[in-house]
């Protein structure tokens, strides 16, 4: 009896040769391999190089290769499990009959699809892993110009923080001269040496800050500003405190300003043309010598000038003596400004006093809005 025709068991892939991305990497030809036909042409991929214009994307193939059939042992006569593997233990359905060796080919081809299967699978799998072929898109021409605009744009701000930095930190920019102005007791030698830790220094780096905190320091100096002259010159403007009294000392006497502050000692009152404060009422720093300072340092240079002392018993109590013998009551120190102006239009209207009409001996402009004269 002539045994059956041996079925075909399908194999996966091919037996020779390169795959059709592997010669697409390597040759870079626009064709697809020999023999691949219509399938092996729409898994062919160009690989178009590298590019600054264009953007890769790499895609993976999941496609199967087409199963091919072969011959299975002549040896074999028993199933397979669901791995493939053979069992070549014999079964009782084995011997069965006729329908048992009709049921052999489909076992058979069942066997070989899965094997075909999952070698396909697993040359799938490696051929995404070294594929090469790649798939090109160019890059919008908007994308590419604000590239080149960002691009520009950080190399010219690069290019100005350097030119700054080497202008700032130049030599010729270095201070060297300092000019001081508006100082009267004070000598300009004295700000000058305050301010000598500066010489040399970056002029952009020299601040009002560090002018003022030299200058602090000097107790006639009430305020400062300062501004930059390039190349190299710095002009300082010093505001001092102004005397606006004098107070008995044991050695001779203190001047004051308006805060109360010391400026300056002198020997003789005629040193400055300012009042002598009673201090018997108590210390310096006292609200009731505050006050007076307060009141003095509102008034105008010609009218300190004209007085001669200056005391109160109290903060809402501020006398002032004239040269002349003529009283001011004051009061206490609010409404200073709007006080200091009546009592110079009071005094400049009893300049000269009418024929036959009682000399003026007391300015009393504690209710500034109601003076009173007696």
């Amino acid at each position: 009896m002539a045994s059956p025709r041996k079925p075909r068991v399908p194999r996966s892939g091919s037996t020779g040769g390169q795959g059709p991305s592997e010669g697409a990497a390597r040759g870079g030809s626009r064709e697809a391999p020999a023999g691949a036909g219509s399938a092996g042409e729409e898994r062919s991929r160009v690989s178009l190089g590298a590019s600054s214009k264009v953007t890769v994307l790499r895609p993976v193939r999941d496609e199967a290769p087409e199963e091919e059939f072969v011959d299975a042992p002549e040896d074999w006569s028993g199933g397979f499990d669901d791995s493939g593997t053979r069992d070549d233990a014999p079964e009782a359905s084995d011997t069965a009959g006729p329908d048992t060796e009709r049921e052999k080919p489909a076992r058979r081809r069942r066997w070989g699809s899965r094997r075909a299967r999952k070698a396909a699978e697993a040359k799938a799998a490696e051929q995404a892993a070294a594929s090469r072929d790649v798939l090109a898109f160019p890059v919008p021409h908007v994308k590419r110009v604000r590239r080149r605009a960002i691009a520009v744009a950080v190399s010219a701000v690069a290019l100005v923080a350097g030119l700054m930095a080497l202008l700032v930190f130049s030599p010729l920019l270095a201070l060297r001269t300092i000019t001081v102005e508006g100082t009267k007791m004070l000598a300009p030698a004295q700000v000058l040496a305050a301010l000598k830790p500066l010489q040399g220094r970056p002029l952009p780096l020299v601040g009002p800050d560090d002018v003022t905190r030299l200058v602090n320091p000097i107790v006639q100096v009430k305020s400062v500003r300062s501004r930059a002259v390039p190349p190299n010159t710095l002009l300082v403007t010093v505001v001092e405190r102004v005397p606006v009294a004098l107070v008995k000392q044991s050695n001779g006497f203190s001047v004051v300003d308006g805060d109360g502050v010391e400026v300056a000692q002198a020997q003789d009152k005629s040193a400055f043309a300012v009042p002598v404060i009673d201090a018997s009422g108590g210390a310096i720093a006292h609200p009731t010598f505050l006050a007076i300072t307060s009141v003095l340092a509102a008034l105008p240079a010609d009218i300190l000038a004209q007085l001669a002392t200056a005391k109160a018993d109290s903060v809402d109590s501020v006398q002032l003596k004239l040269a002349n013998g003529k009283t001011v009551i004051w009061g206490n120190a609010q409404d200073r400004d709007l006080k200091a102006q009546v009592l110079a239009a009071l005094m400049k209207a009893n300049e000269t006093p009418v024929k036959g009409q009682t000399p003026v001996t007391v300015y009393d402009v504690s209710t500034p809005r109601h003076p009173v004269t007696r």
